[in-house]
């Protein structure tokens, strides 16, 4: 197995999620559908695309074909109602984190997001209801099945295979803190969410953490979704509602 070095590895990670961030923003002026639309369109054929291209190269070079084999290197096959019911444990660890942490850093950050957002188009936040509101029913319908086909199962998969997966298993710095320091680099690659950071280290760490230790990439890639799928069902329930 060959390994990535520092340098190598923040290149892999941030340099995809510039591209991205900087397409979304430029496309995002001229925007005539939901932002969030727009995002979930961009990260489908830009950034999920970049991430599985890598995987599949490490896997040509490790094995000889195209495959998600260096994703799952070292990992083991759990029993899978064990393995779910720790994600869940751990799922339940990210709602307590939600009340505790998230309040206190969207608080921290308040003013500086408002006035970031305040000069851009009202589609770059997310939590604008109203705006969302103003597309006519079927945009939103459309809106909500692309937003939770992509943020509840490909963004959420392909990130977990190729963060706890691939990179760190392949990071030339194989320590108890490999995966604390895999999860700091991927929550600061959320470049267009980049305010939420301190919560989304504690919340995913736990999970990582367990991963690694375990050789389970399973409780991550579940616990991953499940953090999703709960943000998404929200977010369906106020846009239809």
């Amino acid at each position: 197995m060959y390994k990535i070095d520092t340098k190598v590895l923040l290149l892999k990670i941030f340099a995809p999620a510039v591209v991205f961030s900087l397409s979304y923003l430029v496309l995002g002026l001229f925007c005539s559908i939901p932002h969030i639309l727009l995002f979930c369109i961009l990260g489908t054929f830009l950034l999920v695309p970049a991430e599985l291209a890598m995987i599949l190269k490490a896997s040509k070079s490790e094995y000889g074909e195209y495959s998600l084999r260096s994703a799952f290197a070292g990992q083991e096959k759990p029993p899978i109602c064990k393995t779910l019911a720790v994600a869940f444990l751990f799922f339940l660890i990210s709602g307590l984190l939600s009340v505790l942490i998230a309040p206190v850093e969207n608080q921290l950050f308040a003013g500086l997001r408002s006035n970031i957002l305040n000069r851009l188009p009202a589609g770059f936040d997310w939590t604008n209801y109203e705006y969302l509101k103003a597309f006519s029913r079927p945009v939103r319908m459309i809106t909500c099945v692309y937003y939770a086909a992509f943020n509840v199962l490909v963004a959420p998969i392909t990130e977990e295979l190729f963060f706890r997966g691939y990179l760190t298993s392949h990071y030339e710095k194989q320590t108890p803190f490999t995966p604390i320091i895999i999860t700091v680099l991927f929550s600061l690659y959320h470049l267009w969410l980049p305010f939420n950071n301190l919560f989304r280290i504690f919340a995913f760490a736990p999970a990582a953490y367990m991963a690694y230790k375990k050789k389970n990439i399973y409780v991550s890639i579940f616990f991953h979704c499940m953090c999703n799928l709960f943000s998404t069902l929200n977010f369906m329930l106020v846009v239809l509602g």
